[in-house]
C-alpha cells in the first residue's frame, strides 16, 4: 500500500489522481490533501477520501483542524505517513514542495513542470542528496521513461516530444491577433486547467517540456526535438544511436501517466482506461512546429539553452502573461512580447540557491507586470 499526499487536489491532475486512487484501493490510499483554493471542492474530497491531513494553502474559510498556508502544504512532503507526493500545484509555487519531497527521500510524482524549468539544477541536486525518486506525470515524459526502461541514457541519440498543436494549429501569426481566451481554452484533444491549456495554445508548454527533458534525462538541447502530432496518440519518441526508434502510444488521458507514476516500475491493470485501437485511431500525422505563429516555443527553448536564471525568468514572465491574457488585459501575440521583453530586462545571471531563484522570479514578475501595464495605458490590450 502506497500512501499518497496529493498537492493541488482540486485541479485537473488532482481530480484525475483521485479517480485513479479510487479504482485501486488495495494499492493506494490518500493520507493528505492540499489545495491552494476551491474550498468547497476540497471539503467534498476530504469527506470522500478521509485523509489524515487537509491543508488549504491560500486564504479562505475551511474546516476546523485544517492546516493553512504554503508552508503547511510543503510540510506534508516530509510526513512519515506519506510514501508518494503527487505535486500537481500550478506554477512556481510548486518548487518548494518538490525540493522538500526529494530531500526527504520520497517518491515525487511530478506534474508541476515549473519546478524543473525554473529550478532544474536545484531539483536534481535535491534528488541526488535525498536519494528519492522523481517520476514524471507529463504524458511526454512518462512516454520517454517507458521507452528508456532497460537502456543506458548514453545509447540515446535523440528525444522527440510530440505536441498536439493546440486549438490554433495551422493558423498564421496575423490571424491570431484577435483570438479570445475562450477560443484559446478550447483544446482539441486534452482536458486541462486554464494555465496549461493556454500554454498549449501558445506552445509555451512544449518549450517547458523540452527544458524538463533536458534535466530529467541528461540530454543536451541539441538532441531534443519537437513535432506537432494533432491526434495526441504518440506521446514521444526515443531514437537510439543504432537508428532504432521506440515510441509510446495510447489514447490521450492523464490517468495513465498518473497510474504509472504511482505504481512504477510495476504495471497495474486498469479496466477503466481506454485501450489503443490502431485502426480507429488512424491516420497518425506529424508536422513541423510553426515558429513564426508560436514564438513562445523558441523563446523558451533558447532560455533553456542559456541556462542560469533564464528558464526561471521565462517561466515567471509566461505565468504573468497568461494571467493577463485570460483577464483580457493583453492580446494573444502580446504574451510572447511580454516574455521576450522580460528576458531582456532581467538579463543573464547564475542562480545557486532557492532564495536567489525566488528573487529572480519576483523580479521577472515585476518587470512583466510593468510591461503589461504600459501596454494597457496605451490601449495595447485586446478590446
Amino acid at each position: 500500500m502506497r500512501r499518497v499526499a496529493l498537492l493541488g487536489s482540486t485541479g485537473s491532475i488532482g481530480e484525475s489522481t483521485l479517480r485513479v486512487v479510487e479504482r485501486h484501493p488495495e494499492r493506494f490510499a490518500v493520507t493528505a490533501l492540499a489545495a491552494r483554493s476551491s474550498v468547497d471542492r476540497l471539503r467534498e474530497q476530504a469527506q470522500r477520501h478521509r485523509p489524515q491531513t487537509v491543508v488549504l494553502a491560500e486564504e479562505g474559510r475551511g474546516e476546523p483542524g485544517w492546516g493553512r498556508g504554503a508552508d503547511a502544504m510543503a510540510a506534508l512532503c516530509e510526513r512519515s505517513d506519506v510514501d508518494v507526493v503527487v505535486n500537481a500545484v500550478v506554477g512556481f509555487a510548486g518548487l518548494e514542495p518538490t525540493l522538500r519531497t526529494l530531500r526527504a527521500g520520497k517518491r515525487l510524482a511530478l506534474a508541476n513542470k515549473e519546478s524543473l524549468v525554473a529550478g532544474g539544477d536545484l531539483v536534481m541536486r535535491a534528488l541526488a542528496e535525498g536519494r528519492g525518486q522523481l517520476v514524471p506525470i507529463d504524458s511526454e515524459h512518462s512516454a520517454i521513461l517507458q521507452c528508456l526502461s532497460g537502456y543506458d541514457p548514453q545509447d540515446v541519440a535523440r528525444l522527440v516530444l510530440t505536441a498536439s498543436g493546440g486549438p490554433f494549429r495551422g493558423r498564421t501569426a496575423s490571424s491570431l491577433r484577435d483570438v479570445t481566451p475562450a477560443e484559446a481554452l478550447r483544446h482539441p484533444t486534452w482536458s486541462m486547467g486554464a494555465k496549461i491549456t493556454i500554454d498549449s495554445a501558445t506552445l509555451a508548454n512544449k518549450a517547458l517540456e523540452v527544458i524538463e527533458a533536458h534535466f530529467l534525462y541528461g540530454i543536451d538541447f541539441g538532441r531534443i526535438g519537437v513535432v506537432v502530432h494533432p491526434q495526441s496518440i504518440v506521446h514521444s519518441f526515443v531514437e537510439f544511436r543504432d537508428g532504432s526508434v521506440l515510441a509510446q502510444l495510447g489514447y490521450p488521458t492523464m490517468e495513465l501517466p498518473i497510474l504509472i507514476a504511482l505504481s512504477h516500475p510495476e504495471r497495474v491493470a486498469d479496466a477503466e482506461l481506454r485501450t489503443f485501437d490502431p485502426v480507429r485511431m488512424s491516420p497518425l500525422t506529424f508536422e513541423e512546429v510553426d515558429h513564426q505563429a508560436f514564438p513562445l516555443f523558441g523563446l523558451g527553448v533558447r532560455a533553456g539553452e542559456a541556462g542560469g536564471a533564464a528558464p526561471a525568468v521565462y517561466n515567471a514572465a509566461n505565468e504573468v502573461a497568461v494571467a493577463a491574457f485570460l483577464s483580457e488585459r493583453i492580446s494573444f501575440p502580446e504574451m510572447a512580447q511580454i516574455v521576450e521583453e522580460t528576458l531582456a530586462g532581467v538579463g543573464s545571471r547564475s542562480v545557486s540557491d532557492p532564495e536567489g531563484l525566488s528573487a529572480v522570479d519576483g523580479e521577472a514578475r515585476r518587470i512583466a507586470e510593468e510591461r503589461i501595464e504600459a501596454r494597457t495605458r496605451v490601449g495595447g490590450a485586446r478590446r
